[in-house]
């Protein structure tokens, strides 16, 4: 069967103050696969997530959702079409439960009664790990869990493509590993975009990887072209902060 592309970025462009944080970026991103984004600090990843998850509007070029021209769509009709999105820095609403935490996320799209809206919280807490934590007070929680709760809150939504950014940082290695088995556990059925420095993460992750270097595409491939590209190891793979 051939890959169905779900997201599509063409000639994806931003420009601030007249410089380039992000130029003609070509994407594309299949169904059911996992993708990892890596790059230098700097070199423009923020930037072009924020462009794919509608928080500040493309220069020029497009992006496509499911064959979907959604560039000029902003970004809360993008969370309907099931696009989720993890901050780097956690964005959980600390003064409340855990488990109401992932509720208020599953009630996004308003279709679910409370009994259902509850069921599946548990069941994105229980996925992730953390379930035996569903009355703890969100804020009480170590950074590493309101990570892991933050992957929960994305997961309840039951999204079509699934943007982690950053998301083993501030974790143990024993939740890093945890990770991992998470990710990998959604293989084929959830399509992710992972932006992470943690080059171990990224190889035991990702099936493909694309590298931005000065805004631009530097390389695509498999993790097994990447690490031997010459020009990523020069810009990335050969730096301190990989």
């Amino acid at each position: 069967m051939a890959a169905v592309t779900l997201l599509e970025t063409r000639a994806l462009t931003k420009t601030f103050g007249g410089v380039a944080a992000n130029s003609n970026i070509d994407l594309t991103l299949h169904e059911g696969q996992t993708m990892a984004l890596i790059g230098p600090n700097g070199a423009g990843k923020s930037t072009f997530v924020g462009l794919l998850c509608g928080r500040f509007p493309a220069t020029s070029g497009q992006v496509f959702f499911k064959g979907q021209d959604i560039s000029k769509m902003p970004a809360h009709k993008r969370i309907a079409l099931g696009i989720a999105y993890t901050f780097q820095i956690t964005s959980v609403f600390a003064n409340l439960p855990v488990r109401e935490n992932v509720a208020l996320a599953a009630r996004r799209g308003g279709k679910l009664g409370e009994a259902a809206v509850q069921d599946k919280a548990m069941a994105a807490l229980a996925r992730v790990g953390i379930a035996d934590r569903a009355d703890q007070i969100a804020g009480d929680l170590s950074y590493g869990h309101q990570r892991v709760l933050e992957i929960a809150m994305g997961l309840v939504q039951t999204p079509k493509l699934f943007i982690l950014d950053e998301p083993t940082q501030g974790l143990s290695e024993s939740e890093v590993n945890d990770f991992v088995s998470l990710i990998n556990s959604l293989t084929g059925q959830t399509t992710i975009l992972l932006i992470e420095h943690n080059m171990d993460v990224v190889m035991r992750t990702a099936e493909t990887i694309t590298v931005l270097n000065f805004g631009e595409v530097l390389a695509s491939g498999t993790p097994t072209e990447i690490r031997a590209n010459e020009a990523v190891q020069a810009a990335y793979l050969g730096t301190s902060d990989a």
